[in-house]
């Protein structure tokens, strides 16, 4: 195995133990830096640690820069990955920290990088997706981590909107730091509406008006989720997925006896 492929089944695999402790590191580098993100916009934290969360930025910033480009270097076809869900998520989690030198304020969209955090489903299956004919206990097992899932979705959706809603509205609105910001739009998508915090702005009160829409799905969503998955446990026909990537273009999500990428046909 030459070094490319070697570097390749580091990062992009989750089935050995190389794999497995690179998207650990990864996954909470990733958490560390969305933490400094939003630490940095208290403002009493910001004049405090101003410098210290500058530094950290850009270490976090050059690291997942390094990860970007290696991980274009290892594929066979580096536009497929780049075009790619991840590869646009990995190149929106660096973007903003340049784009927020040219545009003051806009850097606050580097928290957009909660979405790197979809990659933790792929160390997820390393421990094993329960048979389908185990019963109750399997399918109550199943639906907790689809559970996870929606509960990530929905996490990264109120903050991306919640980050929004910082950079639309003033402090006056009660939009005062992203925390704040992630808790008004927590309340909102969960219709329970205080109302200790409002948008005033015409753009604000659309994206609220969004998100209590939405809301109504997502009260609807976790019990026909787990309605479904007891029922394809119960038939057996829910489909082993490997970890495996693709080496060309880098995508996974591919069945146990799947031997071609079905994104790019490479073989796999």
């Amino acid at each position: 195995m030459s070094g490319r492929e070697r570097i390749h089944e580091i990062i992009f695999e989750a089935d050995t133990p190389a794999g497995k402790r690179f998207d650990v590191i990864l996954l909470w580098c990733i958490v560390a830096s969305i933490l400094v993100v939003m630490g940095e916009s208290v403002p009493e934290w910001h004049e405090t640690y101003r410098s210290t969360f500058t530094v950290l930025e850009w270490v976090f910033t050059g690291l997942f820069t390094a990860e970007y480009v290696v991980r274009l270097w290892v594929v066979r076809r580096p536009l497929h990955y780049a075009t790619s869900f991840f590869g646009m998520v990995d190149l929106l989690a660096i973007l903003p920290t340049f784009i927020g030198l040219i545009v003051p304020g806009w850097g606050s969209l580097r928290v957009i990088r909660i979405l790197r955090l979809l990659r933790v489903f792929r160390v997820f299956k390393l421990a094993g997706f329960i048979h389908e004919a185990r019963g109750l206990q399997s399918a109550l097992r199943a639906s907790r981590r689809r559970i996870i899932v929606f509960l990530s979705v929905v996490m990264a959706l109120v903050t991306i909107m919640g980050t929004l809603m910082y950079l639309i509205e003033d402090s006056q609105s009660g939009f005062s730091s992203i925390p704040k910001s992630i808790y008004w739009a927590i309340v909102t998508v969960t219709t329970v509406g205080y109302g200790d915090i409002a948008p005033h702005t015409v753009l604000g009160q659309i994206i609220a008006s969004f998100m209590m829409i939405i809301g109504y799905a997502i009260i609807a969503v976790p019990t026909g989720m787990i309605g479904v998955q007891m029922l394809r446990k119960s038939d057996g026909k829910t489909p082993e997925i490997s970890t495996q990537a693709c080496p060309s273009c880098g995508r996974d999500g591919h069945d146990q006896d799947a031997e071609h990428c079905k994104h790019c046909g490479y073989r796999l």
